[in-house]
């Protein structure tokens, strides 16, 4: 008995470690048939294509989760096999590579055609994506990887001509060759010129996918397009599109996400008749030109519809509520009038709405709002409402965090903690009379925009104690604010912009503003009364835009403002400030605008004592000061920046609103938001005021075109003659040095100044005659040389024959229409004849009341760029 038990027990013993052996073979079988072993060519390609490039975090920007990939991939025998490298995709069978995604992995150097990368040649997915490859063009090389079904290339400062040999890939589904941008000035790198689009896409019959957003192509788009039957998302955003969209494109059979946004030459209009099994899903042309009504009966299969910017009209008809699956819908800035149909309630499904700068018009539709339970966002200000809001309307939509009904008429109500917790207000020129006392109880607040309203008293401390942690834009601009600043407002650890400007504030700035919160970039104080020393700021700050115009401050310039690396505009006009020239300015690498009007700066402008002389200085404006002695030759000789009639290499300085516009992801969802005053291509603007005396008046200007450069020492003590060598500035838009002492007779290099549009030389001491030259300044649309000791015939060619008597007035020496007294030889004043015997016309590219926007100069530069690049992502589709 003993014995047969034995037995058993050796049998059942030997029959679980037969199982258990025979389970763990099957196990290591199935392993070796999941992890393939590499091929030692291949392995070696990846590491030296590894070899070619540093690890730099800076070089990749779109991702959270980025990691160097590629440390993984090493020489060392337990990891032999590169099939269990990150990013290294095999087949299971052959072992060869056919997949590597390096996206967002820190690479940083240039790739050519010469690289490893190309030896393998199996890959049939190859992602490089959100890397810096160093302004690399795109290798010819790739056309040797023939198998690949899909290509990423966007987001990796790829530039040039896209070769031919990409279109050569006739196998691929999926091509993105998107968002390649230079990451300091914002410019388009990559170009599509020849081949063209059509050409290009030819051979690739296979794609389901194209993405060329911001890719110049600069041309209309072609029919062929259609031909790309298994299309399903197409993204041509700013590429520089003309004409008219070809309208069999939305007969795509398959076709899902259309985004033309951003080609404001782009017209079109919808097809009469569209398939009624669309799959068209997302549908984006904000900034573009398409026109008519909208045909929203025909889109109602589509979850994105964002028209903003555009040119549709028409009311919002009651079949807008069968567009039941829409969850994003911008109609903004638009021509659509009338009252919103009721049947808007019935989009249930919406997470964004954005209405703002219409035309509608009748009672406020407070019901329908109120019943989109949905809500995130909701954009609804500068329309033609009529009746009082009921803030606490909202309160019932517990998902909304962002709200802007800038220029409504606001009630609110006492309103709890249990209102929603937003991210973005924005309540402009609401008739507001003190601060919404909800605001109290908001814990992580955003941006807050309260400009434009009669808000009065002090900035309570409570605002200030509020979302120190989280509140990036401070806009109280333009209301009845008093007293002093608190030291509090510089515990705003992430403050970006603050804007003050337009009030009544008073005293000294606390001492901490020079040490405020190192992600500050944009400090607007403009227009109150603050007094004392400016304070002094911190090494390692990020203010690029410092405006302290209209205010008491006395005292010397602080030198500190070295400290501020990355300013691009200061303005310290209308102060009280006695200083001799600051010529350490002249060291801030990135200054483009510098104001030092009507102060108190007086003496000889100096030989330069630095290396740097305002490398990138194109504005400079130090009118109604003492400064005297001759003009700072040294310093016009070293403003290079003038000289370029282009700023493509100075993307510094940018229009920007205190407001920032949204940005859409590849399907529609926005990455960021800050409502209100977008532009016709959404991106961020700033809008910052500046004044200006120009034809003897002073006037407020909201915005400044980025391809001028300005020059005005009016108003100051200056002698001597005008230096010949200002006519090598040939971006001036403006030069003004009128009211001086200036001598001599007028440079005949000033008609090299081809872009001139305002030149003012009057109230001096100049003499001899006109030059002959200055009739070549095609563009002149205003000249004023009144009140010198000018003689002789007033030349009669071209714009100078358009100037009224008081241009030349005060002149005893000067003859000639339009003067009374004419001169001897009255032939001799006639404007010659062109060639087909008519008077030779003359056209600015601008009409005189755009120039004298520019001459506002004051006020787009870097923040919004700023903002663009470094707090949000930027997006390719």
């Amino acid at each position: 008995m003993m014995g047969s038990s034995v037995s058993c027990f050796i049998f059942s013993s030997f029959l679980y470690n037969l199982i258990y052996i025979l389970v763990f073979l099957n196990l290591l079988l199935c392993f070796s048939f999941s992890q393939p072993s590499c091929h030692d060519d291949e392995r070696t390609s990846l590491l030296q294509f590894k070899e070619n490039f540093i690890i730099s975090k800076s070089a990749s920007r779109r991702s959270t989760s980025a990691y160097p990939k590629v440390s993984s991939w090493t020489h060392e025998a337990e990891t032999r096999n590169c099939c269990l490298w990150d990013g290294v995709e095999c087949d299971e069978k052959t072992g060869h590579v056919i997949g590597l995604d390096l996206s967002s992995s820190f690479l940083y150097g240039t790739i050519d055609s010469n690289s490893t990368l190309f030896n393998l040649l199996h890959l049939q997915r190859l992602n490089l994506s959100d890397n810096h490859f160093n302004y690399s063009q795109i290798p010819t090389a790739v056309k040797r990887l023939s198998m690949l079904t899909s290509l990423w290339l966007f987001d990796s400062v790829f530039s040039g001509q896209i070769p031919s040999e990409v279109s050569e890939l006739s196998k691929l589904s999926a091509l993105y060759l998107c968002r390649n941008v230079d990451p300091f000035s914002g410019e388009n790198l990559l170009e599509l010129k020849n081949p063209n689009l059509e050409s290009f896409i030819s051979n690739l019959t296979s794609l389901e996918v194209l993405c060329l957003s911001q890719v110049y192509i600069s041309s209309t788009l072609p029919k062929s397009l259609a031909n790309l039957t298994s299309l399903t998302k197409l993204y041509l955003r700013d590429c520089e599109l003309k004409g008219e969209f070809p309208v069999n494109i939305f007969q795509l059979p398959k076709l899902q996400e259309l985004s033309v946004r951003f080609n404001k030459d782009l017209s079109g209009r919808f097809p009469v008749v569209l398939n009624e099994r669309s799959s068209l899903k997302k549908l984006l042309l904000s900034g573009t030109s398409f026109s008519s009504e909208l045909p929203f009966e025909k889109l109602a299969s589509l979850s994105v519809l964002v028209v903003s910017g555009c040119n549709f009209s028409g009311v919002i008809p009651i079949s807008i509520g069968k567009m039941k699956q829409l969850t994003i819908l911008s109609l903004s800035e638009n021509k659509f009038s009338g009252q919103i149909s009721s049947y808007l309630s019935n989009l249930t499904q919406l997470n964004y709405l954005y209405l703002h700068s219409n035309h509608f018009s009748g009672p406020f539709p407070m019901p329908i709002f109120s019943k989109l339970v949905n809500l995130e966002l909701l954009s609804i200000a500068y329309n033609n409402w009529i009746g009082t809001v009921e803030f606490d309307m909202f309160k019932g939509l517990t998902n909304l965090n962002v709200i802007s009904l800038s220029d409504l008429k606001l009630s609110l109500p006492h309103i709890n903690e249990t209102f929603p917790q937003l991210r973005e207000l924005d309540l402009v020129h609401c008739n507001l009379r003190k601060f919404p006392e909800f605001l109290r109880h908001q814990k992580r607040m955003e941006s807050l925009t309260l400009e434009g309203n009669h808000i009065g008293g002090g900035i309570p401390e409570w605002l200030q104690n509020i979302n120190r942690e989280t509140l990036r834009i401070l806009s109280l601009s333009t209301n009845s604010l008093t007293g002093e600043l608190s030291p509090t407002t510089c515990k705003l650890s992430s403050l970006i912009v603050l804007d003050l400007s337009h009030n009544m504030l008073v005293g000294k700035l606390p001492n901490c503003f020079g040490r405020f919160s190192k992600s500050l970039s944009s400090l607007i104080l403009t227009n109150n009364s603050f007094s004392g020393n400016i304070p002094k700021f911190t090494e390692r700050n990020q203010l690029k835009h410092i405006d302290l115009s209209y205010n008491l401050f006395e005292g010397k310039l602080s030198h500190s403002l070295t400290n501020c690396k990355m300013l691009g505009h200061l303005n310290v006009g209308s102060n009280e400030l006695n200083d001799v020239f600051p010529y350490w300015l002249g060291t801030l690498p990135e200054l483009i605008i510098l104001n030092l009007r009507a102060n108190q700066f007086h003496g000889v402008i100096r030989e330069p004592r630095t290396k740097l002389h305002f490398p990138k200085l194109r504005i400079i404006d130090i009118s109604y000061n003492n400064f005297i002695g001759k003009l700072p030759l040294k310093y016009i000789q070293s403003w290079n920046a003038m000289t370029s009639t282009s700023v493509e290499n100075f993307g510094y300085l940018t229009s920007l609103s205190i407001n920032f516009s949204i940005y859409f992801d590849y399907v529609g969802k926005p990455i960021f938001y800050f409502p209100a005053y977008f532009d016709y291509v959404g991106k961020p603007v700033f809008n910052f005021q500046s004044v200006l005396s120009i034809k003897g008046m002073y006037r407020q200007f909201d915005g400044i075109q980025n391809i001028i450069a300005i020059i005005n020492f009016s108003n100051n003590k200056f002698n001597g003659e005008i230096l010949e060598v200002i006519g090598s500035l040939k971006g001036l838009y403006a030069l003004d040095l009128s009211k001086n002492s200036l001598s001599g007779s007028i440079p005949s290099s000033l008609g090299k100044l081809a872009k001139l549009e305002s030149l003012d030389l009057s109230q001096n001491e100049l003499s001899g005659q006109i030059p002959y030259e200055l009739a070549q300044l095609f563009f002149l649309q205003y000249f004023n040389v009144s009140y010198n000791h000018l003689s002789g015939s007033i030349p009669q060619q071209n714009q100078l024959s358009t100037f009224e008597s008081s241009s030349f007035e005060g002149n005893m020496g000067l003859c000639g229409i339009p003067l009374p007294n004419l001169c001897g030889n009255s032939e001799a004043l006639k404007p010659p004849l062109g060639e087909d015997g008519e008077q030779e016309e003359s056209s600015s590219l601008f009409q005189f009341c755009w120039q004298v926007v520019v001459i506002g100069y004051g006020c787009g530069f870097l923040v919004g760029l700023f903002m663009e690049k470094i707090v949000f992502p930027r997006n390719a589709y």
